[in-house]
Order: C-alpha cells, then structure tokens, then sequence
C-alpha cells in the first residue's frame, strides 16, 4: 500500500475512533482502531493536521439537524411548502406497531435499505391502510425526497452508534435531493455540505456497513448532479462543492474502494467543469487544481497496485486490458459538445448538463430505483485500477492534439498540467504498463514534439515542462522519441552566429566550443540542408524537421527545460552510451555540450534573455559536478553495456560518417573508404546493409547511385534486404522508395523498377499479379498515378479517376485484367497517400510519416539502457572537456560577478580533478594552458628585472621584491585569481600533465627571477649542497621600516634629487608597494611547496615530460635571450648599474638556465630509474653548455659542470655522460673560465673520486684530470682543494695512483712543493728579528698553509716509494724501462725541493731523498740501472746548489745543505760501493765524484764546507783502501788505475791528504803479510760492515 493510501486509511480509523470517543455513546473500536490510537497517543502534535476532525455533539443529533436544515430549506420552496411534518418529526407517525417486525426492516440493518427501495412501498402502504394523509391530501408518497428525510429520522431514533449504522441509508436522502432536477441550488449546496460533514467528521468510514456502496452511490449522485439553474453564482458554488465533494472522497479512506467507472465520471465531471467557457475563470482553475489533486491520487494508487501485484504486473495488465469495456470518459469542452476519441466510441445519447432545468417528479422515483439496483450489484464493485487511469491519461492526451480545432490552447495547458502532474507522481509506473506505456509513446509524443514548436508561450512552457518530465521518468521507453525532442531543441537553440571575438581574449581560449551540432553541415552547404528537395527552410522548420528562429522566450524555456533534464545525474551518461556509442544514431551527448557551452558565452543573450547565458553555465557546471561527485563511487559493471564494446562502436561510428560524406559526394570514394576501415566488405550485400541503415546517407544519392549501370549487384543486394511478402505492389513499393529518393531519368527509374518487378515477383506470394512484366507495368502506372494526383502543377485541371486508371492497366497481367477491388483498393491508397520521402512533403504528413517510421524503428532500437553507474565518465568526460574548458575559460575572462568567479574556479578544479583521476592528459593540459594565459604570468615582457627593489617594510615581516611582474600582477585580481586556480589544479595533478607543464615552468621561472619563489623548496630536492642560484641583485634597496617621521615635501623633493643625481631609478610608491604585498601573499597561497614535493615522489615515466619542457626552455642563444647580469666570481655585483651594462663581447648571466639545469638535474638524482630515463637528455644538454664554455657565463658554466659530475657519478653504469670526454671539455676551458669555475669543478671531481671504483680510476688516469688539477693548483682559491683532492687520491686506500697516473702525481706534488718557496721569506725575517731581539710575528695563515701543504706534498712523494717494487712489478716494462719510469721520477723531484728556499721543506726533502738512496729496495733488482741516482740526482743537485741564484735565496740554510748533500754523496757511494766495485763505469764515477768535491771545496763558501770536505773524502778513501780496493798497485796491480787517477785528482786540491792517511805503507816481510792476507771472509766482511757504520755516524 502506498504512503497516501496509509494515510487515507489512517485517518479514516482515526476520525471513527475519535469521532466515537467524543460523543455521548460508549466508544466502539477495532483492534486496528486501537493500534492507530496507541501510535496517535505517543505523537500527539505530529500529525495533527492529517487526523480527521471530531465532534463534541452527539452524531446522531448532527445528522438530524442537517436533516431539519435541508427539509426546512425545501418547505420554503413552493413545490414543498405542502409536504408532510415526518421530515421534522420524523419517522412514521404512529409508533405502533401493527404487524410483527421484519429483520430486514431492523434499523441501521442492511436490509433497511428497502424502506426506500423496493420495498419502500410497505410504508406507503401500511400509511394508506391508517388512512394518514399529508397536507392537501397527499400521501408521503407523493413527496419522496421529504420523504426519505423522515426515515432517516426514524431509523436514526434507535441510532447508539452512528459507525454502526447503514452508510447508504444514511447518505440515501442526501442524495436524492443531489440528483433531483426539482432542486435549487441553495437545497443542493446543503446536502452537500452535508456529505461533506459526515465524510469529514468520520460518521462515514471503513467502518460503516456497506461503506463500498456508499461511496459508490455517492460518486454517482455527484458526478449526476441536477438543479434549476437560476442564480450563476449559486451554481458555481454547487459545482464548487461538488469538486471539493470528489476530492474528498478520493483522498478519504473510501478512494481506494471506488470502482473504475466511478473514478471515470468523477474525472469526467472535473474536466468538463475545466473545459467550460461559460464558468468563471475561478471556477475553472479551481476545478484544475482539483483535478491535479484526484490525478496525483489516482496515479499515486498505480504504484499501490504494484506493491500488491508483486512480480505478477503482467496479470494486472492482462485485467486492464479485460475490464475497459463500459470505462468511457467523454466530457464536454464546449456547451454540450462532445470531445472526439480515438478509443471511446462515438454515441449519439446525449448526456445530463450539470445545471439541467428538468422539473419532473419522475427522477424523484428513479433514483431509489438505481440504489436498489446498486444494492444487488454490491458485490459485484470493484476498487478502480488500470482502466480508469488507462483511459484518464488516454483523454488527457486526446486532449493535447494540436489539429484538433474543438481544443482551444487554453484547455491544452489545463491538460499538460494534470498528466505532468500524473508523470511527476508515477511515471516510471506508466512506463512499466504497456496499457499506459503505448499511449505515452505514441500519442502523448506526437502531440507533445508538435506543440513545442508552438508560438503561444504557455502552450511552450507546458509542453517543455511535460516533455521534459516525460523523459525524465519514462525514458526507458522512449529512446527514439527523446532524440527526436533533444534534436530539435538543439537545433533551435544553438547560436548561429560565431563567437564575437574580444580584445582581452586570445581565441585559442575558446578554440573547443562547436560552431554547430555535430550532425549539421557547415554554412556553405546550408541552403541544401544535405537533402536535394526544394523544400523551403521556413516550412522544414514547421514540420519540425530542423531547428529554426525562435522567440527569445521560448529559448529561455527550452534551456530551462534543457537544464531540468541535466541536473538528473546520469542524464548526460545515458545519452553518450544510448545516442554517441551507437552508429545509427545521433551525438546527443557531444551536441548537447556544445550548446550548453556556447549558450553560456554572455553574447548569446542578445538573441535570446539575459538568463540563457547563466542557465546554460549552471547546467554545464552541473554537468561537470556530476561527474566530479562519481569520481569516488564504487564502480558498477553488471547490467551494462561493456566499456571496450562502446568504444569500438563509437570508433566505428566516427568511420560510418566520414564514409557516409564521402558517399554523398562521392559514392565509389565512400564505399572504398569504408572498406579501407574495415567496415563493409567486397560482397555488396555489406556494402548495401550499410547504405540502408545508415541515416546519414542522402537519399538521393543513393538512388542515383543504385540506379546507374554497373551498380547492378548493389542494387539487388539492396532489394534483397525488403520482405515484400505479403504486401500489394503499391505497398511494397512505398516501402522501398522510403529508402531511397527515386531518380527523376527514365533509364534510371526503369533499372530500378526492373530490379523491383523481379524481387516483388518473387518473393511477395501474390496471386493477384501474374508475371514480372505485370509487375512492371502496374509499378510505372504507380508511379503515373501518384503524379497525377499530386502534382502542384496539375492544379484546376482534371486529375485520372479509377476509371482511368483501370483503363490503363486493361489486359496487361498475363493478357487478363486486375481484380477490380485490387485496383480500387491500389487507386485509394495511392490518392490518399502519396508516396514521396518524409523529406519532400510539405504538409502534416511529414510529420505523421516520420512518427509513424520511429514507431516502427522504436522496437529495433531497443530499450534506453539506464546508466546509474560511473564506468564511462571517462569516456565520455574524454570526449566533452574541450567546450566545457573553453567555455570556463571564457567565461572567467568575461565576467565581472564574483559569484561567476567562484563557480568558474570550482568547475576548473572539478574538471582537474576528473581529468587527473582518469588520465585524461589532453584536458589537464589544456586547462593549464588557459589557466596560465589567465594569470598574465605566461609572457616574454615580464623577465625585466634592472629595476627590481627590495623594500622592508617593517621590522616584523619579511622584505618585499618590488618588480614590474610584481605590481602587475598585484594590480589584476582576476589574474590572482587564475594563478590560484592554476596551482590548485597542478596540485595533486602532477602525474598526469604532460604538455601542460612547458606553460608551468615559465611562471615558476619568472616568479623565480623576480624573487618571489626560491629556487627550490626544502624537501627530497635538495640533495645537491652549494649555495643558492644566485639572482639579479636589486637596484635599491630601501628599509622603510627604519625611515624617520619626516615625510614633508623637503624629504621627498631631497630624496627624488638625490636619486636622480645617482642615476638610480625612483623608489617604488607606496601602492606599487602594496601589489607587490598583494602578489606575494598570493604566490604564498598557492602552495607551490606541495606541488614541489608531489614532484619529487612522481613516477619517473611522469617526471619524463618535466624534464623535457624545462630543457624546450632553454635558450638557443641565451646571450641575447634575457637582460644582461654581470656576476663576479664570488657573488654578484653590488652596482645595479654596471649589472644592467656588461662589457662587450663578455657572457651574460640569465638565473632562469641554471635553474632549469639544476632543476632537471635533481630530478634525475632521485633514484636509479630517473638516472636510467631522465639522464641522457640532460647529460647532453650539460655537455653542450661545457663545450662552449667561453659562450656561457662562468656561474652557468661551473653549476653546469657540477651537475655534469652528478650525473656522471649516478649514471656510470649507462653511457650518458663518459669520463674522458666530460674532462676534456673542462680542460679545454680558457684559463680564465676554468679559474672562475674551479671550486664547483673541483667539487664535481671530488664527488666523483671520493668513493674507490672504476670511476675513480677512469677519472685519475685520464690526462685531462691532470691537466685540470695542475691548472687549478696554481690560482690561490683552488689550490688548497686541488691538494686535497691529490693527497685523497695519492693516501687513500687502496691508492688511486697507478702507473698511467704516477708521473703526473708526482709532477703536481711536486709543484705544490715548489710552491712553498714562500716560506723562505717569512723564515729569513725570523732569522733577523731574533738578532735584533725583536717579538716574532705570527706567520700569514695563506702562507702556512702553503708551507704546510708543500710539507705534505714532500711526504707524499717519499710515501710513494714503498709502491714502486709494486708498481714495477705490475707494469711489465724493462728493468731500465721500469727504473726510470717510478724511481727516477722521485728522485727527480726530490732533489728539485733540496734546493727549496724554504728550509722546511728543504729539510724534508733531503731527508726523504736520503731515506730513498740508501733504501734496500732501490737495488732489490739484478739491474744497474739504480746507478743513475749519481748521474741523473745526486750530481745534479749538487750543481744546482753550486749556482749562485740557489744559494742567494737562503745564504746561511744553503751552506748547511751543500754540507748535507757532500756528505750524502759520499754516503751513498759507500753504501753501494761493492755493488759500484762489479760495474765497469765505477772508475768514471769515482772521479765525477772527486770532481764534485773539489767544486764543493773550492767553491768559496768557507770553513764549514772547507772541513767538510776533506772529512768526506778521507772517510770515503780509508773505507776503500780497507776494502781493498784502493790500494797501491804493489798490493794489488789490478787496482793501479784507481789508485793513479784518485791520487792524481785529489792532489789538486788537497795535496797534503795523501801523505795524511798515508796509504803507501813500506812493504812488510812476507811472514807479516800473510796473515793479513789470508783473513777469512767473514773477517773481511764485518770490519767492512763497521767501517760502513763509521761512515754513517759521521
């Protein structure tokens, strides 16, 4: 049971319990009774106003006084003034009782209805028999209304319960007063009024004894109800009354049990008191309000009717269909005229006026008579169901027909108010029952499509309103029908203008929005309109068949009615799945759009209201939060057409166009084009399936395509697809012609007809033609006849009768005659109907024709499928977005009202959000790059920054950058607005943009260079550490904060002047101050650290697109691509003037390259995968910048080589960047560049050296790694890096020098060595001031560390021989090879630092050089190649430290290490004296030796060396003579040579040696001798190894 009827039913309990309780009598309740009580008692306010309204007066006593009102009323009358007192008395006047008392006399029994019955005439007659008469002689009898009154009284009397007595015997005097004719209006307005009491006072219920057949009886007395007419007003307010009667009884308890007839006549009544002009226009809207009341009950009870069927509806329906015999509704809509029906039948009885003047005492009597009869059908009513509503809404429909001239538009709208009423209330419940589905489908369409196309506006209005209605609740059905009305609105609705173009709006803004519908050709091709009939616009337009001109009103009601329609949820999804995925229809969805997208634009106001433009903005808007409220639904798949399936089918679609245009122009192009898809095959039965059900096909063209020679296998395959069985020729041809335009050439007409004659003869199994050439013949006189009788130029001449016509066709079926009744019947149908395509005609039968081949296309179609689901949002938002984000964009660049603004930003982040969250790249793209254009920010003329100026502007608050971009910005709300929106939408969408990010990057790079962003947010980007991109420093910068109170005209005149004397630009105003604020808290809104944060966690496949647009922004020429900054090697220049002025021919400096280089370059760090994917592009991009160093700016340069590095460390294993060619570019840097580069050079190379690998080794053998470091090593700022870097690589473990780098190691440390000669000077001084007792001053820290990395070089290199046997080993180079390679290379440097001028340095070395000369690993190989160290270290460090300019830079220190290097040359001799003593160039060595110390001796330097000398030499000379190898040749002749040469050059500067150690002893006797000869070997070895160690310690 329904809510309504619950309630009905409800309050009728209640108004019996209550009703009950308040009179004087002991309540009666039922259990039911009772439990609606109990609920009433617990909410006692609730429902209040739904409970029936009780009486504190005995109900018995009411009823009686209505009586006595009613009969006192009627004795005023003359034709009652007469009547008997019973009626106020009451009952009979002689209470005895004569004869035993009848139970079907009892009152209040069932049976008592026959006291006015039947039966009635046992009263009368026991009346007679007492002889009582009434006044004048006459009988009660004679009065029976006044009569009937009198028995109400009697039965009344003995009455304790009202709700138990008789409910018909209770109404029965009422109503017969209702129906009488005699009655004037005052006595019927209070019977009425009585019924209306008892209804509402609940004396009449549920409850009540045969409560159906009062109910019934009163439906009928109302609904024939007579009076005299007399007064107008009197009579309104009985038809007034009796509205109010029916909508009480309807929506009482007793509405559900009125029978269908009953309801008819009530709904009869209602409508024709609607339809009547005569009544006042109150009356009539009066009746319509209640007649939307009862329709709303009644079609609400259709729903009750399914909840009872259960799944059992088709049963319901199957009764419906059984019992509309006798369920006729034919009301009067004009005086006593009758509407015409389809389904009611004709009759010619005329009906009973509401207001008739009959006066017979008759109808009096006939009326207990009909209750009578009532009475014995009781059981047979049943409670109203589908027949009523089936023929309720079929008259309603009937009449909306816009040909029916009986029909005023007045009683249009009242019906298109009652069934929207009724499709408000149940349609999906009409849809559901094909008793009322077919008349909604068929009918109701075809009225409701014609009368939106009429000019009264509230025919308009309605029909918008029901026909929107209609497809919002019976759509399911009506799939064909709601393409046909959402195409017509389209096509009268979209603008035919083009978008007028604003100067502030870039066109490409709004590039998306349609021109037109989808299915509408462009202007050109117009005039045809695609058809090739000469049928005016003007009158296509009327048949409905296009769009046309309409009235700026009734745009506004076709939008509103469009909007009403797109607010439903799933409105949009259905026709994109139902209309755009199927080939044979139209693009409901797109075009629909597309009008709403180019209908909110503010210029289509102009032709249509100021509203249009925002209704269709809220109706796309809307769209779009539809979509944007499914974003988060579980998605829904059972039941619905599969996605992949869809889009193939719209794919296919878009293919079944293009070939149908080209058909049209071309149908061979066509046909090949639709092959080439794949569409048709080579049988011509697929390429002639196509053609048919294809819409979009010119007819004409296809029937001079199938009718031209050549095209014969297309055409019979075309035939081949009609069933012509069955159908007379003229049928089946009326059926083929509906396919095609027939060709006006007889050639080609007649191959057609050939074709037709051949396939009709066939295949239709007549017997009526006997041949194919019978076939032909009949068919051209077809063709004959239907020109003869329709042809406008045969007007006012005779046309062919049947005659004729028979006439023509006499003997040609197979040499006999046609039937005469086939002729005839062939004749009437042709004159009748002509046969010409829908397209030709130019009357109502175009309209008729077309509806009645969407009838017949309705069952093919299918049913709409319902899309309560989100599984093609995607699609479909894919294939919609491009208006939809246009028509925002220009909306937002048009409007002035913030409430525009606020919806336009959440339809721009709603479409972000749909777009992100379905991949949809293409949108997001586009909205950034409307957004971006929007903001202003997406422009070459706003990277000036010369004039920037820092202000602060107070002591709590950060300092403001003042910049053109700044206060531009600042200034225009609606760009703030935009770049508001424009973050919010990259926000969270970082993932899915792609192209979108090329407009992105050039806002962040200039909010970047304008100082309004940093360079990059604190986060998982910042893994490179080095100091910020450095910026354009501003021009001034001004602390207003700190400014004094004296702001007079003096002040602001000395501060203009003292800037224009500077030449400095002037300060910024205070409002230029206060954008610049505005814009800063507006870039700070936005959230920019989020967006940089999502960045940084994206998938590397979507960080692809980032990198590529930051590296499209890089400058080809960047020299004349942005203002020039000069920027000095360690910060930029301080003088904003000199700044903006470089010097010609130098690189200028553009912030905006380095970060977008380090930009990339952090995001290709991030892991493994971006180095793998994002590496190479950026590597390349680097290297470029390196390889034209001297066309860059040093910063750019040395961060380029920095990120290089990175990148080259982190991408090793791929083959992006490759080591050698990296260090080439930097090596070959100008000097001055690679100087003004090197600390991030340096850095770079640490970072990639630090960690052992192939890397480290790929780098340190490469040349041009030494040629960088022994470049660097000399410029104060890098060398203290460069060494750092060496020792790591020289020291770390395990060592990076190897034999492919040894030599270059050694050269650079001993560079640094060598650059340690500073030292020498600071040393001196101390010397001095230590003589003169002055205090040391501390050593220059710059100095010291210079000394002290020379100190570490030094140790360094001596650290590296315990790797030379190693080395050596290693190198498989010969043993001389070998030597020179690692030893010689030490030594060398070594003894370059023993003439060091600084001592400590100086000292170290000869330490280290003596600690390597007296090694044991320097001999450890069979080689003599170590003999070298005399020739190629020892003797020329000694030479060196003779020469003049050696000694002069540390007089007293040289001195010493002369001293130091005689005796270490001396020492070294020894050391290696036996090995020397095998080697045949010994001799030669001994005496370079000698020579030497005769240099030393005499080289003037005094005692020290002086003593020096001759100690060496005499120590050397005993060791060998006790060696035995220098001895006077009497001892040994083998030694003479030595001895002669020795002697011979040390007598020349030390002459009184020899006779010293007197080594020429006098020659002993042989017994002496011989001992000392014949010592063992072991004896001769130890006191060699002694004297060694004399030597040593000396």
């Amino acid at each position: 049971m329904s809510r309504d009827e619950q309630k009905n039913n409800t309050m009728g309990l209640e108004h019996a319990t209550e009703s009950n309780n308040t009179s004087a009598f002991p309540p009666h309740r039922s259990a039911r009774g009772n439990a609606i009580m109990s609920i009433n008692t617990q909410s006692p306010n609730t429902q209040y106003r739904s409970r029936p309204v009780t009486v504190a007066v005995d109900p018995a006593s009411l009823v009686i006084s209505e009586c006595i009102s009613v009969t006192s009323a009627m004795r005023k009358h003359a034709r009652w003034a007469g009547s008997s007192v019973s009626s106020i008395l009451g009952g009979n006047p002689n209470p005895v009782q004569l004869v035993p008392p009848s139970p079907l006399l009892r009152p209040g029994s069932k049976g008592s209805t026959g006291s006015f019955g039947a039966d009635g005439a046992q009263d009368f007659g026991v009346a007679n028999r007492w002889g009582l008469r009434g006044k004048r002689g006459k009988s009660f009898q004679d009065n029976p209304l006044m009569a009937g009154f009198g028995r109400l009284r009697h039965e009344l009397s003995s009455c304790k319960d009202i709700h138990q007595f008789d409910a018909p015997a209770l109404l029965n005097p009422f109503l017969q007063v209702i129906q009488a004719s005699s009655t004037s209006a005052p006595i019927t307005i209070l019977a009425l009024k009585a019924i209306r009491k008892f209804l509402s006072y609940g004396f009449i219920s549920p409850d009540s004894p045969r409560f159906p057949l009062a109910m019934q009886s009163l439906s009928t007395a109302i609904t024939h109800c007579r009076f005299e007419a007399s007064d107008s007003a009197q009579d309104e307010v009985v038809l007034l009354m009796i509205l109010h009667l029916m909508e009480d009884m309807l929506s009482g308890p007793g509405g559900a049990l009125l029978s269908d007839e009953s309801v008819c006549e009530m709904m009869e009544t209602g409508l024709t008191m609607c339809c009547q002009s005569r009544l006042s226009e109150l009356l009539r809207r009066t009746a319509e309000a209640a007649m939307v009341r009862m329709c709303q009950i009644i079609f609400e009870h259709l729903k009750h009717l399914e909840v009872e069927a259960g799944d059992d509806l088709e049963a319901l329906d199957n009764q419906a269909s059984g019992d509309m015999e006798g369920v006729k509704m034919i009301p009067s809509t004009n005086g006593n005229d009758v509407i015409a029906s389809s389904d009611a039948p004709t009759t010619n009885e005329p009906r009973e006026s509401s207001s008739g003047s009959e006066n017979t005492a008759n109808e009096a009597n006939e009326v207990p008579g009909r209750e009578s009869e009532d009475s014995e059908d009781e059981a047979e009513i049943k409670p109203y169901s589908l027949p009523s509503m089936k023929e309720l809404f079929r008259v309603l429909v009937d009449l909306l027909d816009p040909h029916d001239k009986q029909q005023g538009d007045t009683m249009r709208v009242m019906a298109l108010r009652i069934i929207h009423v009724a499709l408000e209330v149940a349609g999906p419940s009409i849809a559901r029952h094909p008793a009322l589905a077919v008349v909604a489908e068929d009918r109701l369409c075809r009225h409701l499509f014609q009368l939106v196309r009429s000019d009264n506006m509230a025919i308009l209005q309605e029909s918008l309103i029901v026909a929107g209605t209609l497809l919002e609740t019976c759509r399911g059905v009506l799939k064909l029908q709601q393409e046909l009305f959402l195409s017509y609105l389209i096509a009268c609705l979209h603008p035919p203008v083009e978008i007028p173009r604003e100067a502030n709006i870039d066109p490409s803004l709004y590039d998306g929005i349609p021109q037109r519908p989808s299915g509408v050709k462009p202007p050109p091709s117009q005039a045809g309109s695609g058809r090739s009939t000469p049928v005016p616009v003007k009158d296509r337009q009327k048949l409905g068949m296009e769009g046309g001109a309409r009235k700026p009103d009734a745009r506004q009601a076709m939008v509103e009615s469009i909007g009403a329609l797109t607010r439903m949820p799933s409105f949009l999804v259905e026709l994109f799945v139902n209309y755009d995925s199927d080939a044979n229809r139209g693009n409901l969805c797109e075009d629909m759009i597309g009008l709403l997208s180019r209908s909110a634009l503010p210029d289509s106001a102009t032709w249509s209201t100021t509203s249009v433009p925002p209704l269709c903005l809220d109706a796309l808007l809307g769209y779009v939060q539809s979509v944007a409220d499914r974003l988060d639904a579980e998605p829904v798949t059972d039941g619905f057409p599969d996605q992949a399936t869809l889009r193939e089918e719209r794919r296919r679609k878009k293919m079944i166009i293009k070939g149908a245009t080209k058909f049209n122009e071309k149908p061979k192009e066509g046909l090949g084009y639709l092959k080439e898809q794949g569409i048709i095959t080579d049988d011509p039965a697929s390429a002639a399936k196509i053609l048919r059900t294809t819409s979009r096909v010119s007819k004409a063209a296809l029937g001079e395509f199938l009718s031209k020679r050549g095209n014969d296998d297309y055409l019979t395959a075309f035939l081949d697809l009609f069933d012509f069985s069955g159908k007379r020729v003229d049928e089946a041809f009326r059926l083929l012609l509906e396919s095609f335009r027939l060709p006006g050439e007889s050639p080609l007409i007649e191959r057609i007809v050939t074709t037709f004659a051949k396939k009709y003869f066939a295949t239709s199994g007549s017997d009526v033609v006997a041949s194919e050439d019978a076939v032909f013949i009949l068919t051209y006189a077809i063709i004959m006849l239907n020109v003869d009788q329709h042809s406008p130029k045969l007007k006012g001449k005779k046309r062919m009768e049947l005659i004729d016509f028979a006439r023509n066709l006499r003997g040609v079926n197979g040499s006999s005659d046609f039937p005469p009744e086939f002729l005839e019947t062939t004749f009437e149908a042709i004159k009748s109907n002509e046969i010409i395509l829908p397209d030709e005609h130019d009357n109502i039968h175009a309209f008729e024709y077309a509806w009645r081949e969407l009838l017949l296309k309705t069952e093919s179609a299918g049913p709409l499928v319902l899309c309560d689901t989100n599984i093609y949002d995607a699609d479909m938002f894919a294939t919609t977005w491009k208006p939809i984000v246009s028509t925002l964009s220009y909306v937002f660049m048009s409007a002035t009202d913030d409430a525009v603004f606020s919806r336009i930003v959440t339809g721009f982040d709603q479409c972000a959000q749909i777009a992100s969250r379905y991949g949809i790249t293409e949108a997001l793209d586009r909205i950034i790059q409307n957004l971006s254009y929007m903001t202003t920010l997406d422009t070459d003329d706003l990277s000036r920054t010369a004039l920037n100026t820092e202000v602060k502007v107070s002591d709590d608050s950060d300092s403001v950058m003042v910049s053109e971009l700044a206060v531009k910005l600042g200034r225009d709300f609606k760009a703030q607005l935009a770049t508001l929106v424009l973050f919010r939408v990259v926000k969270g969408s970082e993932q899915v943009i792609r192209n979108g990010w090329e407009h992105i990057i050039r806002i962040w790079l200039k909010l970047f260079v304008n100082s309004l962003i940093p360079s990059f947010f604190n986060g998982d980007l910042g893994k490179l550490t080095f100091p910020k991109i450095p910026l354009h420093p501003p021009s001034q910068v001004i602390d207003r904060a700190a400014k004094t109170a004296d702001t007079g005209l003096f002040s602001a005149l000395s501060s203009y002047i003292s800037s224009y004397a500077a030449d400095d630009p002037p300060p910024p105003s205070a409002e230029e101050v206060e954008s610049s604020l505005s814009t800063a808290d507006c870039i700070k809104a936005c959230d920019l650290e989020s967006v940089f944060a999502n960045i940084s966690s994206l998938p590397a496949d979507s960080l692809a697109p980032l990198v590529e647009a930051l590296l499209n922004e890089l400058p080809d020429d960047e020299s004349s691509a942005v203002p020039v900054i000069t920027v000095k090697q360690e910060s930029l220049p301080s003088s904003p003037s000199s700044a903006s002025k470089p010097a010609s021919g130098k690189p200028t400096y553009d912030p905006a390259v380095v970060y977008i280089l380090e930009f990339c370059t952090l995001l290709t760090l991030r892991d493994d995968e971006t180095v793998g994917l994002l590496g190479k592009p950026i590597a390349e991009a680097l290297q470029m910048i390196l390889r034209d160093s001297p066309q860059h700016h040093p910063i750019l340069v040395s961060r380029a080589a920095f990120y290089q590095f990175s990148i080259l460390k982190a991408s090793y294993d791929h083959d992006f960047v490759r080591a050698p060619v990296l260090l080439h570019a930097i090596s070959s840097f100008p000097t001055e560049t690679l100087a003004k580069t090197s600390h991030l050079v340096l850095q770079g190379l640490r970072l990639c050296i630090e960690q052992p690998g192939p890397l480290r080794s790929e780098i340190m053998t490469s040349p041009d790694f030494w040629v960088i470091l022994r470049t660097l090593s000399s410029s104060p700022n890098a060398s203290p890096t460069v060494f750092e870097i060496l020792e790591g690589g020289v020291s770390g473990s395990p060592s990076a020098i190897i034999a492919d780098n040894y030599e270059a190691a050694i050269a650079l440390l001993n560079e640094y060595a060598t650059a340690a000669k500073v030292g020498a000077l600071v040393e001196q001084k101390g010397e001095r001031r230590q003589r003169n007792a002055r205090p040391l001053k501390k050593e220059a820290s710059s100095d010291n560390a210079v000394v002290s990395r020379g100190v570490k070089a030094i140790n360094l290199i001596s650290s590296m021989t315990a790797r030379i046997p190693h080395l050596m080993k290693q190198s498989h180079l010969e043993n001389s090879e070998a030597w020179s390679a690692y030893w010689l290379p030490i030594f060398q440097a070594m003894t370059t630092q023993c003439t060091n001028p600084c001592r400590e340095v100086r000292s170290l070395a000869f330490s280290s050089l003596q600690r390597s000369l007296l090694s044991p690993e320097l001999t450890c190989s069979d080689h003599e190649e170590w003999t070298a160290i005399f020739g190629e270290v020892l003797f020329p460090l000694i030479l060196r430290l003779l020469k003049p300019e050696v000694y002069s830079t540390d007089r007293d220190g040289m001195s010493e290490t002369r001293v130091q290097a005689a005796s270490l040359l001396c020492k070294t001799f020894l050391q290696y004296l036996v090995l020397l003593s095998k080697w045949d160039g010994m001799l030669d060595l001994w005496l370079k030796i000698i020579d030497i110390m005769d240099r030393l001796m005499n080289s003037g330097q005094g005692d020290s060396l002086e003593e020096a000398v001759p100690e060496n030499l005499k120590n050397v000379l005993l060791f060998m003579a006790s060696s035995g190898y220098l001895v006077p040749p009497s001892k040994d002749p083998s030694q003479e040579n030595l001895w002669v040469e020795t002697w011979k050059r040390i007598d020349r500067f030390l002459p009184e040696l020899r006779n010293e150690l007197a080594l020429e002893e006098p020659e002993a006797a042989p017994e002496e001798q011989q001992p000392a000869a014949e010592k063992p070997a072991e004896q001769q070895a130890e006191e060699k190894r002694n004297s060694q160690e004399q030597v040593a310690e000396s």
